[in-house]
């Protein structure tokens, strides 16, 4: 979206606005808050405004609505604060300002709404308007049918350059990036494309057909939004076009909505890998609603901690005769959790990247089980080594600690990979694979190993 005649915030530029919105806002200067407002960038704006308490941010909005930036602020904010914000407006206000925006963006903010009080802003919305916004709302919000813009430039393959130039120059000011003008045949069925530069170094009386470059990237109205970021981001376009099952172009997804993606994307999986669910906006949420959230994650955590628990307590008899067996627990279970986090981080952005091909993903294990042999012989005879000098007596205590170590972070690098591997092959989100499961199987299956070695080394 082209927001003209604003600035946007470099460095600690924000802060400064930030001091400066809430000082006249204690001092009731209304027009200078205003003025202030008019000439921040609606981003901007927006990051602001989640840093204001309830009460400011109720008086800045307040501003807000009365300038012409307030479609723009409210698609820059998070889902939450748009809807508590909108509760006070009517539904012909806002059908006012969703007409006024790109109707991408109007969808993503009808989509955050209450189903009726969207539906009531749709009605107050002239015709063309809602015929727009209704025909995204078919389509799933995470495909490229849901990010996609009908707002773009398409010519028809026996125009020529010069009418090409004009119509153009007519309808672009309406259009989203044209910088790459879409080709079409027929009853717009997509044929090519041609970029703003080769249009104009080419002679007027030439065809775009001839000069267009018919192998054109496209993707479906059904294809998810990850692999639209994974198409922008390998072939380094601005754009790419998007076409229904009879290949008629239906609109095109731009790089800010990629961003925007690839953004919520990765937020979702830090979170899944953390263990803390995949609500991006957790952090709006209230305490008792943010418990909620993280309980069910936590509870795999509890389950493992719990038959560990069960573990040690089956193996309390050779614990009384060797007390130095609990001071390495920590360190086992501890290794061998951190080397299979590391190992699941690696695959599943592997995965979400594509550098890893599920048809070779035993190269990946392979690989991995051999970094957990060399890391845990390094660590195994490292530990061992203090374990000895620690505990001399018995001498085998220094060899039960190092073997431990050795086989138990082997086996955790070797889990950590295929787990995430498995869970893709089932077409299940592989990153889930690196929360709470895996780092307990680890604990459950880590403990387990290490009682067994030492009680079979130490006879007890």
């Amino acid at each position: 979206m082209e927001i003209k005649n604003k600035t946007e915030m470099i460095g600690n530029e924000g802060i400064v606005i930030l001091d400066m919105v809430r000082r006249l806002n204690r001092r009731g200067a209304i027009d200078h808050l205003m003025k202030l407002i008019q000439k921040t960038h609606p981003a901007d704006m927006a990051w602001v405004y989640r840093h204001l308490t309830e009460t400011e941010r109720k008086a800045v909005f307040n501003i807000i609505v009365k300038t012409d930036s307030v479609g723009a602020f409210l698609s820059e904010l998070d889902g939450l604060l748009v809807t508590d914000l909108v509760k006070g407006l009517s539904p012909q206000y806002m059908a006012d300002i969703l007409s006024d925006m790109p109707s991408d963006d109007a969808v993503d903010i009808l989509e955050v709404l209450p189903g009726t009080f969207a539906d009531e802003i749709r009605e107050h919305m002239g015709k063309k308007d809602r015929d727009e916004v209704e025909e995204l709302l078919r389509y799933d919000p995470e495909t490229a049918g849901g990010l996609m813009s009908p707002d773009f430039m398409y010519l028809d393959e026996e125009m020529m350059v010069s009418e090409a130039i004009k119509s153009v120059q007519k309808r672009s000011e309406e259009k989203e990036m044209v910088f790459y003008l879409y080709i079409t045949h027929g009853d717009h069925k997509l044929s090519g494309v041609v970029s703003l530069r080769e249009l104009l170094m080419h002679p007027a009386e030439r065809k775009l057909k001839d000069i267009m470059n018919p192998h054109v990237i496209s993707v479906t109205t059904d294809t998810d939004q990850g692999e639209v970021a994974h198409v922008v981001a390998k072939y380094n376009i601005l754009a790419v076009p998007v076409v229904d099952s009879n290949y008629t172009l239906v609109g095109i997804v731009t790089v800010d909505d990629i961003i925007d993606v690839i953004r919520e994307e990765a937020s979702e999986e830090f979170l899944q890998m953390a263990g803390a669910g995949k609500d991006r906006e957790i952090l709006l949420k209230s305490t008792r609603e943010s418990a909620f959230i993280r309980a069910p994650w936590l509870f795999a955590s509890w389950i493992g901690g719990v038959t560990a628990m069960l573990i040690i307590g089956s193996f309390e008899e050779e614990l009384s005769k060797m007390i130095a067996l609990a001071s390495f627990i920590p360190v086992v279970i501890g290794m061998g959790g951190n080397i299979a986090t590391q190992s699941s981080t690696i695959v599943v952005r592997g995965i979400a990247t594509g550098r890893i091909n599920l048809d070779e993903s035993y190269r990946v294990v392979l690989k991995e089980m051999r970094v957990g042999l060399i890391l845990g012989l390094i660590y195994g005879l490292f530990l061992g080594i203090v374990a000895y000098l620690g505990f001399p007596e018995p001498a085998l205590l220094g060899v039960v600690v190092g073997l431990s170590i050795f086989f138990c972070m082997v086996m955790s690098a070797t889990l950590g990979t295929m787990i995430p591997l498995i869970l893709k092959r089932f077409d299940i989100d592989a990153a889930i694979a690196t929360g709470p499961f895996v780092t307990t199987s680890i604990d459950i299956l880590g403990v387990l190993m290490f009682f067994m070695i030492a009680k079979y080394f130490l006879n007890l």
